[in-house]
C-alpha cells in the first residue's frame, strides 16, 4: 500500500500510518514534513515496526 501525506504536517503522517499498517505488512510512506524521520524513529521504536529511507521524501515501513 501506498500512502501519500506529502504536504501534511506532524502528526497526520504517523497517525494515518498507525492506521494503514494495520492492513498491510508494509506501507510505502511518502511525507514531505522535515519531522517524519524522527517521528518515525521514535513510533518505531514504541511499536516494533521497522523502517527503511527509500528516497527523497518516500519510506517503506514494516510491520
Amino acid at each position: 500500500m501506498e500512502l501519500n501525506c506529502l504536504g501534511l504536517r506532524c502528526p497526520i503522517p504517523i497517525i494515518k500510518l498507525a492506521q494503514a499498517i494495520k492492513e498491510d505488512l508494509e506501507v510505502i510512506l511518502l511525507s514531505d514534513d522535515p519531522a517524519t524521520e524522527p517521528d518515525l524513529e521514535a513510533w518505531s521504536r514504541m511499536t516494533g515496526h521497522s523502517f527503511d529511507k527509500v528516497g527523497v521524501a518516500k519510506y517503506l515501513v514494516r510491520r
